[in-house]
């Protein structure tokens, strides 16, 4: 099965769901992957989505930096969060094969915990609900931020910029 299969990093996300007993919501649309439009085809603003960049810090460290939709990542930031040199978006191929996502699609939890480290800005709490397309372009999750701090466990830090 390939890295990029629908059914892979999905599968494994709604497992994973499942077995914490989230509550979550499927919302099927047309295939979206950016912010400001899979927002509006979900139909919420896009302060709600929470946006997964993956962020490569020298020496050689990767963060999954989540986001609100509506902000950009603040590079600087995590680079200090980090202890890095120098930050920069990681290469599109470097993060998918990290975070088993296609481009668009990359879903806000790690499940390589030792290879990249989740970090969540902490304005994402200022919503009950967040939306994030779930390893699909055509299908999203929404769930209540509660439960994503709960089960993804992020580093709560400030690394998203509006």
């Amino acid at each position: 099965m390939s890295i990029l299969s629908p059914t892979g990093t999905y599968g494994r996300l709604v497992n994973m769901l499942d077995q914490h007993g989230v509550q979550y919501r499927i919302i099927d649309h047309r295939p979206e992957g950016r912010t400001s439009a899979a927002s509006a085809a979900r139909g919420h603003p896009p302060s709600q989505a929470a946006k997964c960049m993956v962020v490569e810090v020298r020496v050689q460290r990767y963060a999954l930096c989540v986001i609100p939709g509506d902000a950009q990542v603040d590079l600087d930031a995590v680079r200090e969060l980090l202890g890095g040199t120098r930050a920069r978006l990681a290469p599109t191929q470097t993060a998918e094969q990290l975070t088993e996502c296609e481009r668009g699609t990359i879903v806000p939890f790690s499940f390589r915990p030792g290879e990249l480290e989740l970090i969540a800005d902490p304005s994402l709490l200022e919503h009950n609900q967040l939306y994030f397309n779930a390893a699909r372009l055509d299908r999203s999750l929404a769930i209540s931020s509660g439960d994503f701090i709960r089960v993804a466990n992020p580093r709560l830090a400030t690394v998203a910029e509006r």
